[in-house]
């Protein structure tokens, strides 16, 4: 495939990515661009993924079919506007900036351009990521097909509604943060009861794999009441769980997190 893919910024997500298309053999190093402001970070990237680094990311655009947007929604508007002349209507742009709308890239860039928005979360490290899709329907079939097989690369890619972007953010850009903590706690649990920290945690560990396996095929209600028996363990902690405000703290730890991005994105469109 004679395909060059490029990005703009070479932070941790854009590695992940770079990771997943050159060592899982979709693209050779030398079809991957990226730039960068540090050096030092370019360096890095060239010398452990084989990929053409640049401090120019006009060279990025000038090179690459599908350009990859990674940097932070506050510097994204001068990006585009740096990068805007050098842009054809044949590239795709991929945006993963958070709370940056399709109808503000289009407002810098030209509404005549491909433009897709995504949100992974932090599991693409591992390939098992979470990939919010959408675009603004400027893309021909084939890019749209094209973009989500660079995406399925680190996990799996979900077509979801602009408008629900916020949430997603909150249920899967944020809630990684949420299971770690929840498995910290239950550590800490298991340490109260006198268990070895290093054996809690792979007790914990491989009872959430299992766990997500088990979720594929039914409903979280009906695996939950599988798992509680009368009068037994299960249900004495789920008591305490709820009485402690469990359920409750997590319904309002995605809103929270929900709501924050709602305010991220309407500052975004508010400003220039």
């Amino acid at each position: 495939m004679n395909l060059k893919v490029g990005f703009i910024g070479g932070g941790n997500m854009a590695e992940a990515f770079i990771d997943a298309l050159v060592n899982g053999e979709f693209l050779i190093p030398s079809q991957v661009f990226v730039s960068d402001i540090s050096r030092e970070r370019l360096d890095y990237l060239s010398d452990k993924y084989g990929v053409k680094a640049f401090l120019s990311n006009i060279e990025v655009v000038s090179n690459c079919d599908v350009v990859f947007l990674a940097v932070k929604p506050q510097v994204l508007s001068a990006v585009l506007r740096e990068v805007k002349d050098f842009l054809t209507d044949a590239q795709v742009l991929v945006s993963m900036a958070a709370g940056y709308p399709l109808r503000k890239v289009e407002g810098i860039v030209g509404d005549d351009k491909k433009v897709v928005r995504i949100m992974p979360n932090i599991l693409v490290k591992v390939r098992r990521g979470v990939i919010a899709y959408c675009d603004n329907k400027r893309l021909l079939e084939e890019d749209r097909e094209l973009v989500k097989r660079l995406l399925s690369a680190t996990g799996k890619v979900v077509d979801v509604e602009e408008k629900l972007f916020d949430s997603v953010t909150a249920v899967s850009g944020s809630s990684p943060a949420f299971f770690f903590a929840i498995i910290e706690a239950m550590c800490d649990g298991a340490v109260f009861t006198g268990m070895p920290r290093d054996l809690a945690l792979e007790l914990i560990r491989e009872t959430v794999a299992g766990c997500a396996e088990m979720l594929k095929g039914e409903h979280p209600e009906v695996l939950k009441d599988k798992v509680t028996s009368p009068a037994g363990t299960t249900i004495a902690g789920l008591r305490a769980f709820e009485k402690n405000g469990g359920r409750f703290a997590l319904i309002e730890a995605v809103d929270a997190a929900f709501r924050r991005s709602r305010e991220i994105t309407r500052l975004i469109e508010e400003s220039d």
